[in-house]
């Protein structure tokens, strides 16, 4: 049976006034547990509790604005996007008390954050887990705090963009053939106030999986994304976001870095240095423009089929599952967001760990200035693989972590490929 993804629903969202503004707004909030709750990011710690943190975890959070229409920007030190139900929660308040129609809410994939898919219903959560439901509400309040400041912050600003190429900070984990893909682009959008010309935000954007920390440390921990945030405070000025990029099949490579808060500052430095050497400019019409829709994609794996959920349950842990077997109940329905920015800048926002050629081919067709991709964003679906990192197999690109059908990432591709183009006006 051939496998067809199909859009579920859409949203097309326009600022056209040629004498818009552009504005910039920057937020966050401490979104750590204040109660040990399961960890997220390792199979074999199962439904262990965290003792503690080492570093506390943020949301941090860019609205842009362009007549209108706002877009919020969300980074959070957790491994993953909200769940499904809380994603549409906080969606719903940034909209009714910030106007704001847009968002691109994303973890960084740190493995030191807290389980965010337990939820107050039989068989996930309720009753065993009490803790991790609460803190759930946390995590929401924290995410619409960081929106709203930005919001109330918004001021004129000049934007820029920039990109470059790292050596020595990232290195392929699963794939054995020569020449082995890795993507070492490190982009920034840089965002001053107009009027000062102080810097107002760093936007970040990366492909490395955030696992410096051993599995066995159950404390919550940024990786090396809080020392990256904490250089560019210290050495620009301006508050950094950042947005992980198609890490499914990357690592980081502290080889001569050091341990996580080292690679994070060194990695820092790198975002400075290139902030540094661009020139922000108006935006005379700013123009903003947004597009997401929902796909529908038949799983690799039977979700309905009880031995394979219990087996699933003995490798995590039962309520984990549970909710995620809740979810896929319908097939895997991962969400598809573009952002075009003054017809120059796309931002793609995808919700799964895509590997990283589905960025480089995007961003070589695109033929913009900069596209940022932004993995693990408003929602998440798990692996995808290129077709032949799946015919390659290993981790990452087998069914049992990567359910959704075969080619479904290059399906998704070709829709942000095909969207960046109709929403600057190069196709119907």
């Amino acid at each position: 049976m051939q496998r067809i993804a199909f859009a579920l629903a859409s949203v097309l969202l326009v600022a056209t006034n040629a004498a818009a503004e552009l504005r910039v707004g920057t937020g966050s909030a401490d979104i750590t547990p204040t109660e040990p709750v399961p960890m997220w990011g390792y199979g074999d710690r199962h439904a262990m509790l965290s003792i503690g943190t080492l570093d506390p975890l943020r949301a941090t959070a860019i609205v842009i604005a362009a007549g209108e229409e706002k877009l919020a920007i969300v980074g959070l030190d957790v491994g993953r996007a909200p769940s499904e139900a809380s994603l549409e929660r906080i969606r719903e308040r940034i909209r009714a008390e910030g106007g704001i129609t847009s968002s691109i809410i994303a973890g960084s994939h740190t493995h030191h954050g807290p389980v965010v898919e337990l939820a107050d219903e039989p068989g996930q959560g309720r009753g065993k887990f009490a803790a991790a439901i609460r803190y759930g509400k946390h995590l929401e309040e924290g995410i619409v705090a960081a929106i709203l400041a930005a919001d109330a912050a918004l001021r004129p600003a000049r934007i820029a963009t920039g990109a470059t190429t790292l050596e020595g900070f990232n290195r392929n984990r699963h794939s054995k053939i020569d020449p082995v893909p890795v993507d070492r682009t490190l982009a920034v959008l840089r965002c001053d106030d107009a009027e000062t010309g102080k810097p107002l935000a760093l936007l970040v954007n990366f492909a490395a999986h955030p696992t410096s920390i051993p599995a066995e440390t159950l404390k919550f921990s940024a990786d090396y994304v809080g020392a990256l945030r904490a250089t560019v405070a210290e050495e620009w000025g301006g508050q950094a976001v950042f947005m992980q990029g198609a890490s499914g099949d990357l690592s980081t490579d502290r080889r001569g870095h050091g341990d996580h808060v080292a690679f994070g500052k060194a990695l820092g430095r790198q975002a400075v240095a290139l902030a540094k050497g661009l020139e922000p400019k108006p935006s005379p019409e700013a123009k903003l423009v947004v597009r997401e829709e929902r796909f529908g994609f038949e799983s690799r794996v039977d979700f309905r089929n009880p031995l394979i959920v219990t087996a699933y349950g003995m490798a995590f842990f039962p309520e984990l599952v549970n909710a995620f077997v809740a979810e896929y109940a319908a097939g895997i329905r991962p969400r598809l967001t573009v952002a075009v920015l003054d017809e120059s800048i796309a931002l793609v926002g995808a919700s799964g760990e895509f590997f990283c050629q589905h960025a480089i081919r995007l961003r070589d067709r695109a033929r913009v200035d900069q596209v940022f991709f932004c993995g693990y964003a408003n929602g998440y679906h798990q692996y995808f693989p290129t077709i032949e990192a799946a015919a390659e197999g290993g981790y990452g690109a087998d069914p049992q972590v990567a359910p959704a059908a075969l080619g479904a990432g290059e399906q998704l591709m070709n829709t942000a490929l095909t969207w960046i183009y109709q929403l600057r006006g190069k196709l119907p």
